[in-house]
């Protein structure tokens, strides 16, 4: 028992100021203050009071760091939904600006490892100084890490405009067309800092820490994790798909507050046919235009099928309120198939009732992860933010879903293209490929035992790391 004892570390979470890196950092969290670790999460305030109302536990110890102003940032913004895309470099700025609170917290309070994001590009370096170990944790999957390549790529002048991420780079050394459309590149172009690229904090993140985890597996891309052992030349332990019900989940004020909205959509799906149902839902940070929403729209009536579609309360467009971005008498016309939902929904209840055959999602990885999990087929529509293009793409490769066809340059699309794609992917024959190799991926991402048996390795390697 003492020699276990002995193991039990101090280990800092440090994530991006955005929710979809919050929650997969949160859930890791969990699993080691299970194993008996101490967990320090270091957020901000209004952060840590989301994460504390939504998935509280006790056992992991939150540090508050009241975020630096910056010219450009709206006071009181602390994370990525309160921001249009293109005033987010404004917020990485003022994340820099956390570094000295950061590094005062790590140096006195006994820590052994740190995991860390990717826009904190700066503090495997810091902690090598303070003799503290590192993990860059990459809250997505390998093949993005494969498509963006080793550090001296990142930072090499061989890909320095948008079309130059638009072709499959030489590096990949097995089959792959995981790479951006050129709208996509233009549009991640908007969020990034003039100062200090995302390769650059890519390259930072990777080439100073002790080892890479990801958000994935080797049952699922095994590829993609060797030809990474390979280019970063350091250990590479991607920590398992993390499926619901992976780590221990405490329910808090987010599962209470669905439970009416779930029993109205209950009831409405009970009374629908299995596999029958589209869901659709674009995420809480896509942004399209009020005509690419009313081209959707079409395609979604246009399909004939039966759907969920969940649509965003925030403004979609200047001056286009949420209201305004469904066409005039859609509701309407649909209302004997079809029900559209405004701001939250009880995402993982809707995917995991028997009458949903389908997903029509942004490729935003944690939705990709719980969708699969249970079975379902996707209808794939990158957001255009971050990798979800490269999701996209993985998706499709992998045949369980389908992308919808979009112009290179523009990302504009027919409705007829949508509904099309639609009934391909939810009931005619030649989908059924589709919808068979998605169910096959519940016995990879539905499968907790196997994806906590990923988290141990990888508590595992911070435990037995060399002193």
């Amino acid at each position: 028992m003492e020699s276990k004892d002995q193991k039990k570390l101090h280990i800092a979470m440090f994530p991006w100021l955005a929710y979809g890196h919050l929650m997969p950092f949160m859930e890791v969290s969990k699993f080691l203050a299970q194993e008996g670790h101490q967990i320090s999460f270091i957020s901000t305030p209004k952060n840590i009071n989301r994460l504390r109302s939504s998935s509280f536990s006790p056992l992991i110890n939150f540090v508050e760091l009241p975020l630096p102003a910056v010219d450009g940032l709206p006071e009181s913004v602390e994370s990525t939904s309160e921001l249009p895309i293109n005033k987010v470099p404004y917020l990485k700025k003022a994340y820099d600006l956390l570094k000295p609170s950061v590094m005062h917290f790590i140096q006195h309070s006994s820590v052994n490892w740190v995991v860390h994001d990717i826009i904190c590009y700066w503090m495997p370096r810091v902690a090598t100084q303070l003799g503290v170990n590192s993990v860059y944790f990459n809250i997505t999957n390998a093949s993005t890490l494969a498509f963006l390549g080793p550090p001296s790529e990142l930072l090499g002048d061989k890909r320095r405009r948008p079309e130059d991420f638009t072709v499959v780079p030489e590096w990949v050394d097995y089959p792959s067309n995981v790479a951006f459309k050129q709208h996509e590149m233009v549009s991640h172009w908007d969020c990034m800092d003039d100062e200090v690229s995302d390769f650059q904090r890519l390259a930072g993140s990777i080439q100073d820490c002790n080892f890479v985890t990801m958000r994935s597996c080797t049952e699922f891309e095994s590829d993609a994790v060797s030809l990474l052992r390979k280019i970063y030349g350091k250990p590479v332990v991607p920590l398992g798909l993390l499926p619901p019900g992976s780590a221990p989940h405490q329910h808090g004020v987010a599962n209470d507050r669905g439970d009416d909205k779930w029993e109205v959509l209950r009831k409405w799906l009970e009374n629908k046919k299995p596999n029958s149902v589209v869901y659709i839902a674009l995420g809480t940070e896509v942004t399209l235009s009020q005509e690419l929403m009313h081209e959707l729209a079409h395609g979604i009536e246009k399909s004939g099928l039966p759907f969920i579609w969940v649509v965003n309360n925030r403004p979609l467009v200047e001056g286009v309120l949420g209201s305004d971005i469904i066409p005039l008498g859609f509701e309407t016309r649909v209302e004997d198939r079809g029900l559209v939902l405004r701001g939250w929904a009880p995402q993982l209840k809707i995917l995991g009732h028997i009458s949903i055959g389908g997903f029509l999602t942004h490729c935003g990885w944690s939705s990709v992860v719980e969708a699969l999990g249970y079975g379902r087929a996707l209808i794939l529509f990158s957001g255009a933010n971050s990798d979800q293009g490269l999701i996209a793409r993985l998706m499709h490769d992998k045949q369980v879903g389908l992308e919808i066809p979009r112009d290179e340059q523009d990302g504009s699309f027919t409705s007829d293209s949508v509904a099309e794609l639609i009934g391909r992917v939810m009931v005619e024959k030649e989908g059924e490929s589709i919808r068979s190799n998605a169910r096959a991926m519940k016995e990879i991402f539905g499968n907790v035992e196997l994806n906590n048996k990923c988290l141990d390795e990888f508590t595992r390697v911070l435990e037995t790391w060399p002193k």
